[in-house]
C-alpha cells in the first residue's frame, strides 16, 4: 500500500466550474480540475503523490490519514442559545426529539447537495 492511498480522494462535478474537481480533504488545499472524471482522478493520485513526496523531502509529518476512518455516530455541534431554541421548538411542533429531529434535517441536506 502506498502512503497516498491512506487519504481520501474525491472527485465530483462542480456546476459552478462546469468540470470535474479532485479533492484531497486533510492533505492539500485547491484541486484538480478537468472534464473527464477519470483523468480528473488519476491527476488527483499523481498529485497528491507529489505533496506527500513535498512535506517528507520539507521533514514536515504528514497530517493523520483520512481514508478508511471510522466514525462513532456522535459529534457536538455549538450553534448558540437562540438557534437551539428554535431547532428544540420546531423538533416539539414535529413531534420529534431533538436529535432525530437534527439528524433528519442533516440528512436531507446531505442528499440535496
Amino acid at each position: 500500500m502506498k502512503k497516498s492511498d491512506r487519504y481520501l480522494k474525491i472527485v465530483e462535478w462542480s456546476d459552478e466550474d462546469q468540470c470535474y474537481v479532485g479533492t484531497c480533504p486533510g492533505l492539500m488545499l485547491g484541486g484538480v480540475h478537468g472534464s473527464d472524471e477519470a483523468k480528473v482522478y488519476k491527476e488527483l493520485c499523481q498529485v497528491v503523490e507529489e505533496w506527500i513526496e513535498i512535506h517528507e523531502a520539507d521533514g514536515e509529518p504528514l497530517p493523520p490519514e483520512t481514508a478508511g476512518r471510522e466514525y462513532s455516530g456522535k459529534f457536538v455541534l455549538r450553534v448558540g442559545k437562540e438557534l437551539h431554541k428554535k431547532i428544540a421548538i420546531d423538533a416539539l411542533r414535529a413531534g420529534k426529539s431533538l436529535n432525530s429531529y437534527c439528524v433528519e434535517l442533516l440528512a436531507e441536506s446531505c442528499q440535496s447537495r
